[in-house]
């Protein structure tokens, strides 16, 4: 009786045990998704100005963005509203690198004179020091390089339909055209120039850093507590 009993008991831990790994493994799951597409939730106060096929205006509100594809060294990033029911835009990105990477989300603005909406130049996700810049249709970037006295990502502008368009995967025409698109970039003074000679590259091993160290808290959390668990149910059957 003594051992049946100890053998049910060591049955409830070994199948308690394995739900929990289960749950951990998909906790662990979620946060990787969360994490590769890096959604942001970001509250304007005031209008901004994002791509669009002609300038396109957010009005003040909360605004989900997040990445729909970054596999390559053309980033897709997709804008939302509040509750992700409605898409305003699929935009092309560039990574853009900083030095110091914060905690918390981070939007660069393109100055603009008092009353005017603030155009939305890039965007980095807490922790990261690899931005997207957005990339403007060619007319609407020639004005804003002006206005801002600073040089600016442009995509033709026969293109930029593709940026309203209502995309949901990576391998729509849509976003596929964004990725072949030539890309250049217009300083103030109109001058068109490579995008090299304005945007800063990530470092190669920061690069590969982040895309292998997200994952490895968790990983090593799971091996932590998976140990346990197996030194636990022995010394538990073994009484």
């Amino acid at each position: 009786m003594f051992n049946r009993n100890m053998s049910n008991r060591c049955s409830r831990v070994l199948r308690f045990s394995l739900s929990t790994i289960v749950l951990c493994m998909m906790f662990s799951a979620m946060t990787s998704a969360q994490t590769w597409n890096k959604r942001t939730s970001v509250t304007f106060s005031g209008p901004v100005e994002i791509p669009g096929a002609d300038a396109q205006v957010l009005p003040a509100g909360t605004y989900v963005f997040r990445l729909l594809d970054s596999q390559s060294d053309r980033r897709i990033v997709q804008i939302f509203n509040k509750d992700e029911s409605h898409l305003y835009a699929t935009i092309l990105a560039i990574p853009n690198y900083r030095l110091r990477p914060t905690d918390q989300t981070v939007m660069t603005f393109a100055e603009r004179a008092a009353g005017e909406p603030q155009a939305i130049r890039a965007w980095f996700y807490p922790g990261d020091n690899s931005g997207q810049e957005f990339v403007y249709p060619k007319k609407r970037a020639v004005e804003l390089a002006k206005i801002t006295n600073q040089p600016v990502l442009y995509i033709p502008d026969e293109v930029a339909p593709n940026i309203v368009a209502p995309v949901k995967a990576g391998t729509e025409p849509a976003v596929i055209a964004l990725k072949e698109v030539p890309l250049r970039a217009v300083e103030p003074t109109g001058k068109d120039v490579a995008i090299t000679e304005v945007i800063v590259p990530p470092p190669v091993q920061t690069a590969a850093l982040a895309k292998t160290a997200g994952g490895l808290p968790l990983l090593a959390l799971a091996g932590v507590f998976c140990l346990s668990l197996a030194i636990s149910i022995r010394s538990l059957c073994a009484r």
